[in-house]
C-alpha cells in the first residue's frame, strides 16, 4: 500500500499542486484497475481516474481525513464511474449477449461498442487487501468475472469489488457511498446472489504453471502450422469461442472446428498466421498476426485470450480489435521471423 506524506498532503491542502499530485499518483495504478472492473473499458478506466484526480483536487480542501486518503480516492472513483455507468449500455462478451451461433451460418456485421476488453497483465496491481476479500486479484480480472459484473446494477458492483475484491470492511464501504452499513451489506448480499446466478459464465481459472505455458505454445504452434487437428485436440468438447465486435459465439469443439475449417483455416494454412506470447486479463494469451501487403511483414490481427480447465482450453476469446495492440504496447506489424 502506498505511504501518504503527511506534509506534503498538507501542502497539496494549502493550494499546492505538484504536492497534490504526489501524494495521489501512487494510488492511480490501483484506481485504474477498480475503474476497470466497474466499467470493462480500458479507455473508460483512464478517462475515469482522469476525472477521478481532478475531482479530489478541487475537492481536497474539504478532505477531513476519516479512513484516510486511499479511501477517500475510492469514493471519488465511484462516484465517477457510476456518473459513467448512468450514460452507457453494458460491456459484455457475445455469449453474455446472445444464443450459441450455427457454423454454417453467414458472420454478423461487426459492432463496435458495448464489449469488454482485455486487460493487458502489465496494469496488474496488488493493491492492499483486506481480511475480507474474496477473490485474488487475477480471479478478478478474468474475462468472465468482469463480465459478470457489468450485469450488476452500478452500486452492487461497487460494493461488491470494495468489499469482496479489495475487502474494505462494511464502514468504509458504507461511506465511500454516501448510505447506511447496514444499506451497503443489502447491495452486497444482493450481489453475490445474482453472481452466484451467473455461475454457468464464470470459467474456473487455472492458476499459471510451466503446462500453462506449453500449452500456450502448443496453441500457437497450431496456427502457425496452420493445423486444425492439433489445435481442436487442445479444445475440451463444451469449448465456447467468441470474436469481439462479431456478436458471434459457438459452443463445443466439433462446431468450432467446423467454423475453422471453413474459415480461419480453411486450405493450407500453413504459415498464414504468426503468434507472440502476452499476458491479459491474468490468463494466458497471444497476439496474432496476418500477411500485410509488404512481403515478409504480418499485420496486427487479434488478441487471443485463452481460459483453461483440466490442462485444456475452456473459452476462447478472440478480440478482432487491432486497435488494442497499442493498449498492450505490441508492434502493429511483425517481421515473418519474429513469432513465438
Amino acid at each position: 500500500m502506498a505511504q501518504v506524506d503527511e506534509a506534503a498532503l498538507a501542502a497539496a491542502r494549502a493550494g499546492d499542486r505538484a504536492a497534490f499530485e504526489a501524494v495521489a499518483e501512487p494510488f492511480r495504478k490501483e484506481l485504474q484497475l477498480y475503474s476497470y472492473r466497474m466499467l470493462g473499458s480500458l479507455h473508460d478506466a483512464e478517462d475515469r481516474v482522469q476525472e477521478t484526480m481532478l475531482r479530489a483536487w478541487r475537492a481536497l480542501p474539504s478532505f477531513e481525513g476519516g479512513h484516510g486518503l486511499r479511501a477517500w480516492l475510492y469514493r471519488i472513483a465511484t462516484n465517477a464511474c457510476l456518473d459513467a455507468l448512468a450514460q452507457q449500455r453494458v460491456r459484455s462478451l457475445p455469449w453474455a449477449q446472445v444464443g450459441p451461433g450455427d457454423p454454417a451460418d453467414p458472420l454478423p456485421a461487426a459492432t463496435q461498442e458495448g464489449w469488454i476488453d482485455p486487460l493487458p497483465d502489465s496494469m496488474l496491481a496488488e493493491p492492499e487487501r483486506g481480511p475480507e476479500a474474496r477473490y485474488q486479484t487475477r480471479e478478478s480480472v478474468a474475462l468472465a468475472f468482469v463480465a459478470a459484473l457489468q450485469w450488476l446494477p452500478g452500486r452492487q458492483r461497487a460494493v461488491l469489488i470494495l468489499r469482496d475484491v479489495l475487502g474494505f470492511s462494511a464502514e468504509e464501504v458504507a461511506s465511500q457511498l454516501q448510505t447506511t452499513v447496514a444499506a451497503a451489506n443489502s447491495s452486497l448480499q444482493r450481489a453475490r446472489a445474482t453472481l452466484q446466478s451467473r455461475a454457468g459464465d464464470l470459467h474456473q481459472l487455472a492458476p499459471p504453471t510451466a503446462e500453462t505455458s506449453a500449452l500456450l505454445s502448443r496453441y500457437m504452434r497450431a496456427w502457425e502450422d496452420g493445423s486444425l487437428p492439433d489445435l481442436v485436440s487442445l479444445l475440451t468438447e463444451d469449448a465456447v469461442l467468441s470474436m469481439p465486435p462479431i456478436p458471434l459465439w459457438l459452443r463445443g469443439a466439433e462446431d468450432i472446428a467446423a467454423f475453422y475449417a471453413q474459415g480461419p483455416m480453411a486450405g493450407d494454412a500453413r504459415g498464414r498466421y504468426r503468434a507472440l506470447a502476452i499476458g491479459a486479463s491474468g490468463q494466458p494469451a497471444c497476439a496474432m498476426y496476418v500477411p500485410s501487403e509488404k512481403p515478409g511483414v504480418y499485420a496486427a490481427f487479434s488478441i487471443n485470450v485463452l481460459t483453461l480447465r483440466a490442462g485444456r482450453v475452456q473459452a476462447l476469446d478472440v478480440f478482432l480489435l487491432p486497435d488494442l495492440f497499442k493498449r498492450f504496447g505490441l508492434p502493429l506489424e511483425l517481421s515473418g521471423a519474429g513469432a513465438s
